[in-house]
């Protein structure tokens, strides 16, 4: 019915920046919220980011002020600027929507995002 794939995941230093992107496809009337989380290794899964259909975001408090995250709705993409990178940052970031027609959330497969210090 519903695809996320993410993309722009990569190995990056510290302090360095990646975009990373996220685009819903199938039979999509509308997206409510879409969001982004994050998996480290031997730890649970977080939420990174958020961002309503009207653009209001959240974000966590590990992240403010360094990621930005943004959506183009004609497109049904999500995005998550990251920059000021550092190595507690390293995890699996997985991309989320919420489909109302459906009454689902979808989840993408995630892109691993490696900072290194």
């Amino acid at each position: 019915q519903v695809q996320l794939v993410e993309s722009g995941g990569g190995l990056v230093q510290a302090g360095g920046s990646l975009r990373l992107s996220c685009a819903a496809s199938g039979r999509i009337v509308s997206i409510n919220a879409m969001g982004w989380y994050r998996q480290a290794p031997g730890k649970q899964r977080e939420l990174v980011a958020t961002i309503t259909s009207g653009g209001s975001t959240n974000y966590a408090d590990s992240v403010k002020g360094r990621f930005t995250i943004s959506r183009d709705n004609a497109k049904n993409t999500v995005y998550l600027q990251l920059s000021s990178l550092k190595p507690e940052d390293t995890a699996v970031y997985y991309c989320n929507a919420e489909i109302p027609f459906y009454h689902m959330n979808y989840w993408g497969k995630g892109t691993l995002v490696t900072v290194s210090s």
